[in-house]
């Protein structure tokens, strides 16, 4: 039975309106603090910050708010589950300690190494200048650099050489959007193999793992460009078997819950496994702390169960009697529209037209992350615009459809990558001529 029927869904971009979409179909009345143009057709939005926590919570009892449920990192990072529990509120996520699994990529390499849990070999710099030295001193070969905090998907550079890595840190060191990020600078060995992204749902005790999807974090066609915070995602993933997810959840995902359990920093909300899967096996690149953005989008257009009833049992650590949840029996790709410029500086205001022909499309649906409302017209609001997003009973078919509906859409200097799942699509096809081979050969 669902307890909540008043939802919070805290945040304004492509995740939080799938996470709306998705809760409004299992029942649920949700307000959006602060939404867009998108949210605002389904659900009330609320004219709340998402980092306002004092605001939230105002918004949280006066309106009698039943399970707040957290979209971005940076409210999470700031503490805004430690309020809501201290003020005897509902709400789905971790504390601001936990939280540092992501806002901190030190601590997370330290609940790896409590935890045994493979990852890439790195060295921590608390300043930019002891970071060149070690750079300039080593032998020149890839590595990739982080900025220790919090950078809106900006703070990582893979670098094939030193003069890249250079430049890596020389961005951290300069950049104003990047320097609070860089406290502290990481420079890791660089992974070879295939990136992948495993999410679960904990309540601290029990794990339940999602389907495994593939993100595209690069701007352009080829996984080539700047990195964003993603062009496109698609779901599952044909490089993760069942095999290999189980060795994923074994090997990764209950070792790190179990590590920050015994750190006294126990997990309760998304854990979100950004991996490689390397010629030694799965490693970490990096743990998040919520849904992906965009990989929500088309998780959650497969989930056929029930989101409320799963967020509800995890919030009251019940998730063991929980039901499995369960999915629709193909495949779901995500194409990020974006703004002229981006990942760079944009220009905002231009009408989105389009936006009803593609709702027309069957098994479409078109998740607004950067919009808002002008006239009574969606209006881009930002670089990363729309989440076109399809299922289809194939990954072929879904990305069909995708772009399909993306064809639909247009606005003033939009675009996106033309490429998104190809690498999930040819996959698939090796496969099936393998088995075709195998089959030949047997008989």
């Amino acid at each position: 039975m669902i307890r909540s029927r008043r939802v919070l869904v805290v945040g304004n971009g492509g995740r939080e309106h799938a996470l709306a979409w998705k809760l409004v179909q299992d029942g649920a009345e949700v307000l959006v603090a602060p939404g867009n143009a998108g949210t605002a057709c389904i659900a009330e939005n609320v004219p709340v910050a998402a980092t306002d926590i004092p605001a939230l919570l105002e918004l949280a009892r006066t309106r009698e708010v039943d399970l707040t449920v957290v979209g971005p990192e940076a409210p999470l990072v700031a503490g805004i589950v430690d309020a809501f529990a201290a003020a005897g509120l509902r709400i789905f996520g971790p504390t601001q300690r936990a939280a540092q699994i992501e806002g901190s990529k030190s601590f997370c390499k330290q609940i790896l190494h409590r935890g045994d849990v493979p990852t890439a070999m790195f060295r921590e710099f608390r300043s930019a200048a002891r970071a060149r030295e070690y750079l300039e001193a080593r032998e020149d070969m890839p590595v990739v650099v982080k900025a220790d905090g919090l950078a809106a998907g900006k703070g990582v550079f893979v670098c094939g050489d030193r003069a890249t890595a250079l430049a890596a840190v020389q961005s951290l060191a300069e950049d104003p959007a990047l320097a609070a990020a860089a406290g502290s600078i990481l420079v890791e060995e660089r992974l070879d193999g295939v990136e992948v992204s495993v999410l679960a749902i904990t309540d601290g005790r029990t794990i339940v793992t999602l389907p495994p999807l593939q993100d595209h974090k690069a701007a352009y066609d080829g996984d080539e460009g700047p990195n964003t915070g993603g062009m496109g995602a698609y779901c599952p993933t044909p490089f993760v078997d069942a095999e290999l997810l189980a060795e994923i959840e074994a090997k990764i995902l209950v070792p790190t819950v179990h590590a920050m359990r015994r750190a006294k920093v126990p997990f309760q909300g998304v854990l979100y496994a950004g991996l490689m899967l390397t010629s030694q096996g799965p490693k970490v690149l990096e743990f998040n702390a919520r849904f992906g953005d965009p990989e929500c989008e088309p998780l959650l257009l497969r989930m056929e169960s029930s989101l409320l009833e799963l967020l509800d049992a995890a919030v009251d650590r019940r998730l063991e009697s929980c039901p499995a949840p369960t999915w629709y029996d193909g495949a779901a790709v995500s194409v990020v529209m974006a703004s002229e410029g981006y990942p760079g500086p944009v220009t905002k205001g231009q009408p989105i037209r389009g936006l009803d022909a593609a709702a027309t499309l069957p098994d479409v649906q078109v998740f607004h992350a950067a919009t808002r409302l002008t006239d009574g017209r969606s209006v881009a609001d930002g670089g990363r615009v729309l989440a076109v997003t399809a299922r289809g009973t194939s990954l072929a078919r879904a990305k069909l459809q995708a772009y399909t509906a993306v064809k639909e859409i247009r606005w003033a200097g939009a675009w996106c990558r033309k490429d998104i799942a190809d690498k999930g699509i040819d996959r698939e096809r090796e496969m099936l001529a393998a088995e075709a081979t195998t089959a030949e050969t047997i008989s």
